[in-house]
């Protein structure tokens, strides 16, 4: 599309519109597979490297619990600056790739600290902290900038299968991971451990420099028209106004809520099914991948369907109402006194979980995609920056909070079930904030067109 000449006209985009200038379903599966890599970067921090240094190294679980929390904490401010910057770059490409280069960096980092904590545990704190915050900078500089490409050149009818190819191969990349690295890692010690760290970012890098390879040549810059003019405006300007609009609050809000609930069960699933129903550890891990079997069959379904009817924001709102339900039925499960209603209830879990996160995630995506002022790294930036506090608090909340009402209800089951009924209160929040988004976001659009018009008449 040329830049257009009508005086009413000024505030058009000058680069073409993603349903004209839309990737194909190729080159978004292709960068699927960065989210993937990322995925594989982290995932042995949050694995392997957390059961080393608690178990082999003997050394605290708050420990690795830090780690984890400071990859998330410096998200919180990196997501939306690196996102605005990548905004005003014209290419989303470099940024990925520079970022995945940082986290393979601080991924190797990590795990070469290990062996430093063995003979000083406090040096060794400290160079590991350090390094899971440039882990944290990594994900921010790589993974920011690909959502935002995805969300600018994703058309409206392929972002709900976007959501789901990004997410369901990063979910492949991890298991992938997982087993690679264990079975490579026997028998263990810390060079085997840092090899195997450098490997995996090692390809990790590659397979993004192979799924980027190409993907942006011919596609002109999505920036509003008179941007290069004016410059870049400042970080702290576009995030007022961003942060201005009701339905990005809104969404923020969500976002967090929901993410914070969903996390919180990382930690006490199993750990219930034990306490409650008796099951072994290699019941309750069997237990886990039925969960997990159930949030891919959540996001595929929602993915089928969303692509044919309904808003994204309304899966979204779905999802997180059908969470809410089921937790509840978690907290009635134990009176019934049956694993294999249990197991349905934990399926079911899932199912409603990937609906959730599909309609999520294509929200975010449709959020900034459909704006044309050349602002969706920051506004991917600020959602994630949501995302990541919310998975801080609410992974290490869950534990904590189970521990509190347990003290409080002087019963294990109980402590468990508590926890259970904040979830579904808290899922209940997220789908009345998504339908406050939803309607906040149509209301704003409504507003533009009527100054639009106005606009018009008057020139």
């Amino acid at each position: 599309m040329g830049t257009a000449v009508a005086p009413s006209s000024a505030a058009m985009p000058v680069a073409a519109s993603a349903a004209e200038s839309g990737m194909s379903w190729w080159h978004l599966t292709r960068l699927g597979f960065v989210q993937a890599a990322i995925g594989a970067v982290v995932v042995l921090l949050t694995t392997t490297i957390n059961r080393v240094i608690v178990v082999e190294l003997g050394l605290p679980a708050l420990i690795p619990g830090l780690l984890v929390a400071l990859h998330f904490a410096v998200q919180l401010y990196l997501r939306p600056r690196l996102g605005h910057d990548s905004d005003g770059h014209g290419r989303r490409t470099p940024w990925i790739l520079g970022g995945m280069a940082v986290c393979a960096v601080g991924g190797v980092g990590v795990a070469a600290s290990v062996p430093v904590m063995a003979e000083h545990p406090v040096l060794g704190v400290v160079l590991a902290s350090l390094a899971s915050m440039l882990l944290g900078a990594g994900v921010s500089a790589s993974g920011t900038p690909l959502l935002a490409l995805m969300s600018e050149r994703a058309r409206p009818s392929q972002r709900a299968g976007a959501a789901a190819i990004t997410w369901i191969l990063m979910i492949v990349g991890i298991i992938i991971t997982a087993a690679t690295s264990g079975s490579l890692l026997d028998p263990f010690s810390f060079t085997r451990l840092i090899a195997i760290a450098g490997g995996i970012g090692g390809v990790g890098l590659l397979v993004s420099w192979l799924a980027t390879l190409g993907v942006e040549k011919g596609l002109r810059p999505v920036m509003p028209a008179g941007a290069a003019a004016r410059g870049h405006a400042s970080f702290r300007h576009t995030v007022r106004t961003v942060w201005q609009e009701p339905a990005a609050r809104l969404f923020s809000g969500f976002i967090f809520l929901a993410m914070f609930a969903y996390s919180a069960q990382d930690l006490i699933l199993e750990p219930f099914a034990g306490v409650a129903f008796g099951m072994t550890p290699g019941e309750s891990t069997k237990l886990s991948g039925a969960h997990h079997g159930g949030v891919l069959a959540g996001m595929i379904l929602a993915a089928l369907l969303a692509s044919r009817t309904g808003q994204l924001r309304h899966w979204a709102a779905a999802g997180c109402a059908a969470s809410a339900v089921t937790y509840l039925a978690l907290v009635a499960s134990p009176g019934l006194f049956s694993v294999p209603v249990f197991t349905l209830v934990v399926v079911l879990l899932g199912i409603a979980n990937g609906v959730f996160a599909i309609g999520a995630i294509g929200s975010m995506m449709a959020l900034t995609g459909d704006k044309s002022d050349g602002r969706a790294g920051l506004r991917l930036g600020v959602f994630g920056a949501a995302q990541a506090l919310a998975y801080a608090v609410g992974t290490m909340s869950g534990a904590a909070g189970v521990d509190l009402a347990r003290a409080v209800f002087d019963s294990p089951v109980r402590g468990y079930l508590a926890v259970f009924g904040v979830q579904a209160f808290f899922f209940a929040a997220s789908a009345w904030l998504a339908l406050r988004s939803a309607s906040s976001e149509r209301a704003n659009e409504v507003f533009q067109q009527r100054g639009e018009m106005l606009s018009a008449v008057i020139q």
